[in-house]
């Protein structure tokens, strides 16, 4: 078996920073959430937990879409749907778990506006695997 040569494309590299990032943002305020969150009102603690689980799975699926893109590279053309349902899973990441932090912390109310296309960002991410699965598998 021939191993893959390295990718040296700027997009896989900019979405596996962001996944090392935001699993260690992950981690980090998993276990902040877990000692001090608790004197948090119970419905500000459940508003935290959902959108760190929500962080956290689609870190996760993240990953995985990079792993299968970085496979895609060794038939000499990357999948152009795997890097979009990267930028999807991060911007969806970014917008949906983001702004419940920035809205609960620091009480900016309107960013709350960005949480909606970031829960839509997420699910059309995953329709772009399906599409990959579909078209590729």
């Amino acid at each position: 078996m021939t191993p893959i040569a390295p990718v040296k494309h700027p997009l896989v590299k900019s979405l596996m920073i962001f996944v090392g990032v935001s699993g260690c943002f992950s981690v980090l305020f998993g276990a902040w959430l877990a000692h001090a969150g608790q004197t948090l009102a119970t419905e500000v603690l459940a508003t935290l937990e959902t959108a760190l689980q929500y962080q956290l799975f689609h870190t996760l699926a993240l990953m995985a879409t990079l792993v299968w893109a970085i496979a895609s590279f060794a038939t000499g053309s990357p999948s152009r749907i795997l890097l979009a349902a990267g930028i999807a899973f991060m911007v969806g990441i970014v917008c949906f778990s983001g702004s419940i932090y920035i809205k609960i912390f620091y009480g900016v109310a309107l960013i709350g506006k960005l949480t909606p296309f970031g829960g839509i960002s997420l699910a059309v991410a995953w329709l772009l695997l399906s599409i990959e699965g579909k078209n590729n598998l």
